[in-house]
């Protein structure tokens, strides 16, 4: 008996910059909006204050970009709302980067990346200049006083992950994480301490998230209902994704919950060209963009096999996914939402998917 699940369409590709993690710099700047409407941010931790005519109100924030994003109506749309992508010119962020651009956003026309690769390059019309990381506190100055409602999206590397994110919760930047890889643990752990608004998932792809919910959930439902099974994962990626797919770990971590018993060690990565066109029937075309996982769970008597499988080609999937996370992360930010630290599991939950 073999029972076969086919999930098919995702990716991803981490190109990018080398976290160097500086202090940040205390500033004050002040924005005048409107001839009735003016806010003064007094450091990172001081007092925001709002004036709208003759009507004030005074709150306490620890952080500019989330106050003033807050401020705003969220039954409105999000016309101020701009983007920044970290790295736009690698071909994940760059996907996103027009992504974002087609949905009608902002798009921030410089971005973070390694040292020695700044460049400049155009998306979608958008003429935009990639900065060495090592100047992210000048840059970031200048996005916060030319773009006040920013949101971050990141698209590097493992090793810069949590160097990246230090930094975004020092300036108090919200931000989507789509970069897998790095010390997860600490990731959560710095972003809850510091009170910043972001998404934080290893899967942007809506409909392969909903399959990684749909397993949680067989999980939770039915613990232990494969014990005895075996387990074997193959997952097969570009070349050039140095890491492990950390959605098969979250989907290995559900399986194990199910009873199976599965060291991450075991995953069989497949990153040599040749196999993947003749045994995992890759396109050619998409050697250097595609997400092929198989879990498969084999009966002790080797009689029953189930197939858990999803293929995708391209990085559409992932690029829509972090917009929809964007526009969900705003749309929190502006409803003073008091949980910060967000999956994509939630944004599925909010029914945020255009």
């Amino acid at each position: 008996m073999a029972t076969r699940m086919a999930l098919l369409p995702q990716c991803l590709s981490n190109d990018a910059f080398s976290g160097i993690h500086q202090p940040a710099r205390s500033h004050s700047l002040e924005f005048k909006r409107t001839p009735s409407t003016n806010l003064r941010f007094s450091n990172l931790k001081g007092h925001v204050v709002f004036g709208c005519g003759a009507r004030f109100e005074r709150m306490e924030a620890r952080f500019p970009v989330c106050a003033r994003a807050a401020a705003g109506d969220s039954t409105r749309g999000f016309g101020d709302l701009a983007v920044m992508v970290n790295d736009c010119s690698g071909k994940m962020g760059g996907a996103v980067a027009e992504a974002a651009v087609r949905a009608g956003l902002q798009l921030v026309p410089v971005c973070l990346t390694g040292p020695g690769l700044g460049r400049s390059f155009s998306i979608q019309g958008v003429n935009v200049e990639s900065v060495d990381s090592q100047e992210r506190e000048r840059v970031m100055d200048q996005v916060l006083q030319d773009y006040p409602n920013v949101i971050v999206v990141d698209y590097t590397l493992p090793a810069a992950v949590n160097g990246n994110a230090e930094f975004y919760c020092s300036r108090g930047l919200p931000f989507v994480m789509g970069t897998t890889g790095g010390d997860r643990d600490k990731l959560m752990e710095d972003v809850l301490k510091s009170g910043v608004y972001s998404v934080i998932a290893p899967q942007m792809g809506k409909q392969v998230v909903a399959f990684q919910a749909a397993m949680a959930i067989m999980a939770e439902q039915f613990p232990g209902a494969f014990s005895g099974y075996k387990l074997k994962v193959l997952e097969s990626h570009q070349s050039t994704k140095v890491d492990t797919s950390g959605t098969a770990k979250a989907i290995i971590g559900s399986f194990q919950k199910l009873g199976l018993a599965f060291d991450m060690e075991e995953i069989e990565m497949v990153r040599d060209p040749k196999r993947q066109i003749e045994e995992m029937k890759v396109p050619e075309a998409h050697l250097n963009g595609h997400a092929y996982h198989t879990y498969q769970v084999v009966s002790p008597d080797g009689m029953v096999i189930f197939e858990f499988q999803h293929n995708v080609c391209g990085r559409s999937i992932y690029a829509e996914g972090t917009v929809d996370a964007v526009l969900f992360l705003a749309k929190k930010i502006r409803e003073r939402s008091d949980k910060k630290l967000y999956n994509m599991i939630d944004v599925l939950r909010e029914g945020s998917m255009r």
